[in-house]
């Protein structure tokens, strides 16, 4: 198996059975529903453990198109084979995603929120605040980042390196998906969202596009930040690129409370129109 197929696999390894536990515990009908947010974020950190177990040799098991990229911006990872493998972690997200509509087929017919079914294969806010879900994105794959590369640094746990990460991931979602959902991952958020765009799932809303770029610039941010933070600061690699990344997410931030403000302001404004319209 070539290293594209093993991300391929890997992901879709990952997004079935985080996937899986988040429409288990969500949909009517379902003997998991109502199972938990421990069972989710712990079934989601053993999904990046079993991947990694399975196509780590294949392909070095990024399955996050944030992981590459922090690689190859700190010169630990080709940039030729940088498109290569997110278009197989993209692929295989949707592979995932679609696995999770086969498995629960019967089921999503008797779930009538729109907003249930789109968690399932997404993550969205919990209260709408584009600077503050943007930042936490941000702060959680940073944090990400950090950990994997101080757990791979670590030689005395070589061999439970999956375990390791799988564990950060389940702690990194159980203090911080609170916000957001803690995307960590593009792949993991845009794939799904665009399956459920595509598949015919019976009483399913939007998809929300107008949220979709926050678990994608986001976690893209916050990962390279902490790829050329932990270059810098923990092997003294001092790169200019740290203070470049640095201000791009500043400046994004910015545009992005200002974005929130101007939004709030207009939802406001609307507000007397929409409470004539009602009462008439």
């Amino acid at each position: 198996m070539t290293a594209f197929w093993g991300e391929v696999v890997g992901t879709a390894i990952l997004l079935f059975i985080g996937g899986s536990v988040c429409a288990g515990a969500s949909l009517k009908k379902s003997f998991a529903y109502n199972a938990g947010w421990f069972t989710i974020q712990f079934a989601w950190g053993m999904a990046v453990t079993i991947a990694i177990f399975t196509v780590g040799n294949i392909s070095g098991a990024h399955l996050n198109p944030v992981i590459t990229l922090a690689l190859a911006f700190t010169g630990n990872f080709p940039w030729e084979q940088v498109p290569g493998y997110i278009a197989a972690q993209f692929l295989g997200a949707m592979i995932g995603a679609a696995g999770v509509y086969l498995q629960y087929f019967p089921h999503w017919k008797e779930t009538k929120d729109p907003n249930v079914i789109l968690g399932v294969f997404s993550t969205g806010p919990a209260i709408q605040h584009t600077f503050s879900n943007l930042l936490s994105e941000i702060i959680a794959t940073f944090i990400l980042v950090l950990g994997i590369l101080s757990i791979g640094a670590n030689k005395f746990t070589d061999g439970l390196h999956p375990i390791a990460v799988g564990f950060l991931i389940m702690t990194l979602s159980l203090a911080l998906a609170g916000t957001t959902g803690a995307a960590l991952n593009p792949a993991r958020d845009l794939g799904p969202r665009i399956m459920h765009f595509l598949l015919p799932i019976p009483s399913k809303g939007k998809s929300n596009w107008r949220y979709a770029w926050i678990p994608v610039i986001g976690p893209i941010l916050g990962g390279v930040l902490g790829g050329f933070f932990y270059n810098s600061v923990f092997l003294g690699k001092m790169s200019f690129q740290l203070f470049i990344t640095l201000g791009l997410t500043a400046l994004i931030l910015v545009l992005s409370y200002f974005s929130g403000m101007k939004k709030q302001k207009l939802l406001k404004s609307d507000a007397p129109v929409v409470t004539f319209l009602k009462a008439k």
